[in-house]
């Protein structure tokens, strides 16, 4: 598929500017003026954020309601429930502020609800589950912010609600003693896209200035809070970049035994937000996924070592579980997608019997990357039919449902990623009207972008430039690994990988050589022969092999020279 390379149109004028007083080589002044990043302060706290870079809690709405009734609780050693979900965000939420209440000498039940059989959010057979226990005080993590009857069912039980949250309000917010949440119309908070567990970390810190505590008692969290942070896609910038640059820190040392245990089983070497995003996350996650979401909670709660080593191993079965359940219903919806041609519209909709609730989404999102095209995938169950969809750039999937509303008993999300419901006897009626919405917004005329942060010359590229870069770290939503774009570049040699999977090439511009390897990019191997000039998008990395430190480019696109 034909790609789109949008090459950032760089500002020279303020690069040299950048370079001269700040001493920074060429590409990170670059890259931090395309970053929109050139004065001395937001240089300083990009590179280096600092404690003090912290925002004052109580300019969040309804904190200041918050802390004064948690206080209370705590003053009269108060019964207190934490209504979390069952995510990595949720999960890291309910961690914190459990670990940060029971130091303040008060008992904390914990509710998450099992994603197979109560789907996220407040459910009101939970408030009546809660109520049993003699919960009289709840607070939500990560969830209730459109909770709206579910808190006023709380309070025929006699239970008052906190919620914190980080979602999208509703016209409409609960009726709760407070409601924390930077995305509410009337926030004055200055980072609006914190995590559910930042929006803890902002609770804890504000009780803590409360309490007259020493700061250490809400920034020993800071390792958890990062874990949260980068795993729910937020954008790694503002005071996001700050939890997470200190965070990293912090997990290099953990004192958590749950997560210093599964961090070495993820085997990595450095511990970055790669290793958060790709080795930790999807095992906390898969727990929640395979409705075992307590287990989790307990690996980070736990303080005993015999503990944590089990269930890390009981965590990564749940993880390879996961991924042999995604593998075979990522095959199963392939062979219907080829068998039926749905490959050739401009929607894919499939269905399937048994499959696994808590991965289809996992899948749906494979399925769009393979054929950029929406997709969503529905698991009969009964005479219904639930599933979860992907959108591409450029395609609002939430927009689209919206339109088709007399096919779908239920749905919710945003624009590139849905829950739904349908009736199994309107599948063909819905996966036609959507198909037809797709057609009439001219979706055939999307086509994948590759955001290019600059132009660079071979020569340029050397591993003290590269090591540079890491200044930029971390990297993730908001602030992406950067991209460069290389042109005429002569092929020295080329052959493919792991079956024709992935292409290694070996690129030369005069004097100048490289390395380079394409993931999932094989094919390539057959459209080009040694001697060929061509242009190429990637990354920059050092690859360590067998001691050995080598510069090369890590592929995302490949074109001839014109």
């Amino acid at each position: 598929m034909n790609k789109k390379w949008e090459i950032y149109q760089t500002n020279e004028e303020k690069v040299e500017k950048l370079q001269e007083k700040y001493k920074l080589n060429r590409l990170l002044s670059t890259l931090l003026t395309n970053r929109g990043i050139t004065e001395e302060a937001e240089i300083t706290k990009f590179l280096n954020p600092k404690r003090s870079d912290f925002y004052d809690p109580f300019g969040m709405p309804d904190m200041e309601k918050a802390a004064e009734r948690i206080l209370k609780a705590i003053k009269d050693k108060e019964q207190i429930i934490i209504y979390g979900d069952y995510d990595v965000d949720g999960i890291t939420s309910v961690t914190v502020l459990k670990s940060f209440l029971e130091e303040r000498g008060i008992q904390v039940n914990v509710y998450i609800p099992n994603r197979l059989n109560e789907g996220y959010g407040l459910n009101k057979t939970a408030m009546e589950e809660i109520a049993k226990q003699g919960n009289k005080l709840m607070i939500t993590v990560d969830c209730g912010i459109t909770a709206v009857d579910e808190v006023e069912y709380a309070k025929t039980f006699g239970i008052e609600t906190i919620i914190t949250d980080h979602h999208e309000p509703a016209e409409e917010l609960p009726k709760a003693i407070a409601v924390v949440d930077a995305k509410r119309k009337d926030n004055k908070y200055e980072c609006r896209n914190l995590a559910g567990v930042g929006v803890v970390f902002k609770l804890i810190q504000a009780l803590s200035i409360k309490l007259g505590l020493d700061p250490k008692e809400y920034l020993k969290y800071l390792d958890i809070v990062c874990v949260g942070t980068i795993s729910d896609i937020v954008p790694l910038t503002d005071e996001n970049r700050v939890i997470v640059k200190l965070g990293l820190k912090l997990v290099e040392q953990t004192k958590n035994l749950g997560l210093k245990e599964i961090l070495q089983s993820c085997g990595y070497s450095k511990i970055n937000s790669t290793t958060i995003s790709f080795g930790v996350a999807p095992r906390i996650n898969a727990c929640g996924r395979m409705g075992h979401q307590e287990e989790a909670l307990n690996l980070l709660l736990s303080k005993e070592e015999n503990e944590v080593k089990e269930l890390t191993q009981k965590i990564n079965e749940y993880n390879k579980t996961r991924q042999e359940i995604e593998k075979n219903i990522y095959n199963e919806a392939v062979e219907q997608i080829e068998k039926e041609g749905l490959d050739t519209q401009n929607t894919i909709v499939v269905s399937g019997k048994g499959w696994h609730h808590g991965v289809i989404g996992i899948v749906s999102s494979k399925i769009t990357e393979l054929y950029f095209k929406p997709s969503i995938l529905l698991c009969y169950d009964n005479e219904l039919a639930k599933g979860s969809g992907r959108s591409i750039p450029g395609f609002d999937l939430h927009d689209a449902l919206m339109k088709c509303q007399d096919t779908i008993e239920k749905f919710g999300g945003h624009s590139m990623a849905i829950g739904i419901t349908i009736k199994k006897d309107n599948f063909d009626k819905f996966a036609n009207e959507l198909e037809q919405i797709a057609k009439d917004s001219k979706i055939d005329e999307i086509v994948p972008i590759i955001n290019v942060d600059a132009k660079i010359n071979l020569n340029e590229v050397s591993r003290e430039t590269v090591e540079s870069l890491k200044q930029l770290e971390p990297f993730g939503e908001g602030n992406k690994t950067p991209i460069f774009a290389l042109k005429n570049l002569k092929v020295d040699s080329i052959r493919s990988l792991s079956e024709g999977k992935h292409i290694k090439m070996t690129l030369k511009d005069g004097n100048s050589v490289v390395n380079a390897i394409g993931f999932n990019l094989g094919y390539l191997a057959d459209e080009y022969r040694i001697g060929d000039k061509i242009d190429v998008v990637g990354t920059l990395e050092i690859n360590s092999f067998n001691g050995v430190d080598s510069l090369q480019i890590n592929l995302k696109d490949v074109m001839k020279s014109i």
